[in-house]
């Protein structure tokens, strides 16, 4: 019964607050998503396409469609967070993409490849990181800025880590091998932590949202709007095309570094290493936006984060070896460390969360989406143009847009909640 019902296992500490271990274990569950992102991703598609005998255009186009049909899925997984628990969802999504990487060994055709892709994108890529990040949701109010932040930063450190596992696993035992060894090492991780590590809300162990003690007002965790309220919300779509515009600008951008970089005058050697401070300002951008995102009306966060993104992307019409190269590195890392945090912690702070799943179920599915087509627009402007130039300064008219959206759009305000915690949007002001 205590795993089917979302209680303790094991006994809890009475002493301190469990929430930073859930912060604990998130991070090492994002970190874990590796395998089904892009950088993991990466370093297995040369070996695979030498041995399946396939092109490189068919490899993409594989990619490119399970990406597509694997964020599809993510608005009933988030529904399913909502019924069920974290605890349980990420222990069948953990049971699954643990499953489907070692299913990936097993690929010999452009057929099994594609349907191969959907999965491990659906369960890492969107499942596995949004059941993560809406467990921290569930326990901070106050601090889930900070929280999700140092969540969002700790498991995008481990996610850099997967790739150079993944390339010395392959050296070693092949890439059929290695799809292998990635698969039984998140059945051995994040199935613990899942069914041992991970409760549903603070209520489970007797505890309170940010570690608050005991008060007779309604627990600050249990109320928030359907999903439906949620759609018709402007600020809604705000946060769903800001979190579109970074996935799209930011997956395009570090698809096609290597040449982008390349066309401005730096060696292979060089813009691969520009990986490293976009990875530094990821980190900076993700700690302090998410203790400002606590304090600061979401609209500066907002505007930061696009400005920076825009910023980015005028520099790299320009860069040069050097000083620029790693400014602009900086500024796509950063903007995209800022746009994580916004998204985990307005919705909730707005919508509530007994529907979060729900709800960022839908945003996670339309950012993915937007990563999956990014790639291919740059790679059209770049055919029609010969260079990048040209789509580099229409991307930039997008984050523009969202940043004056960011200005007008009104914040949504809720009535009281139910006994059952059901709220709903009264205006925006």
């Amino acid at each position: 019964m205590g795993f089917l019902s979302g209680t303790s296992l094991i006994p809890v500490p009475n002493k301190g607050f469990y929430g930073w271990r859930i912060v604990v274990f998130a991070s090492i569950a994002l970190a874990l998503t590796g395998p089904g992102q892009t950088y993991g991703v990466s370093v297995f598609v040369d070996p695979m396409i030498e041995d399946l005998g396939i092109s490189r255009t068919q490899m993409t186009t594989a990619y490119l469609i399970g990406t597509l049909v694997g964020a599809l899925a993510l608005p009933w997984i988030g529904q399913a967070i909502d019924r069920f628990g974290v605890r349980r969802t990420m222990a069948i999504i953990g049971a699954l993409f643990g499953g489907l990487l070692i299913g990936m060994s097993l690929v010999s055709n452009i057929v099994g490849l594609t349907a191969g892709f959907i999965g491990i994108r659906m369960m890492g890529q969107g499942a596995l990181n949004l059941t993560a990040t809406t467990a921290v949701a569930l326990w901070f109010t106050r601090r889930r800025g900070l929280a999700m932040g140092i969540v969002t930063a700790a498991g995008g450190v481990g996610m850099t880590l997967v790739p150079l596992l993944g390339e010395r696993l392959i050296a070693d035992f092949g890439w059929r091998s290695a799809w292998m060894i990635e698969g039984l090492v998140v059945w051995a991780i994040v199935l613990p932590i899942a069914i041992l590590g991970i409760r549903n809300r603070p209520s489970d162990v007797g505890q309170h949202v940010d570690g608050d003690a005991a008060t007779d007002a309604p627990p600050a965790e249990v109320w928030g709007v359907t999903r439906k309220e949620a759609l018709r919300s402007s600020f809604f779509w705000l946060v769903t095309a800001a979190v579109a515009t970074i996935s799209t600008i930011t997956t395009a951008v570090v698809f096609h570094q290597i040449d982008l970089l390349g066309s401005r005058g730096l060696t292979p050697t060089e813009a691969a290493a520009n990986f490293l401070p976009q990875t530094v300002a990821t980190l900076i951008a993700t700690l302090g936006i998410g203790a400002l995102a606590d304090r600061v009306s979401p609209r500066i966060v907002l505007i930061t984060s696009m400005g920076m993104m825009a910023g980015g992307l005028l520099l790299a019409t320009a860069v040069r070896p050097g000083l620029l190269a790693i400014a602009f590195g900086m500024l796509i890392g950063a903007a995209g460390g800022a746009m994580r945090v916004v998204e985990a912690t307005e919705l909730p702070r707005y919508f509530g969360t007994l529907h979060i799943g729900a709800i960022r179920g839908v945003v996670t599915s339309v950012g993915i989406a937007g990563a999956a087509v990014g790639p291919v627009l740059f790679s059209l402007g770049h055919d029609l143009t010969g260079n990048y130039t040209a789509v580099l300064l229409a991307s930039v008219v997008v984050p523009v847009i969202v940043a004056i959206g960011a200005l007008i759009v009104r914040l949504p305000r809720h009535d009281t909640p139910d006994t059952h915690g059901e709220a709903h949007l009264v205006n925006e002001a």
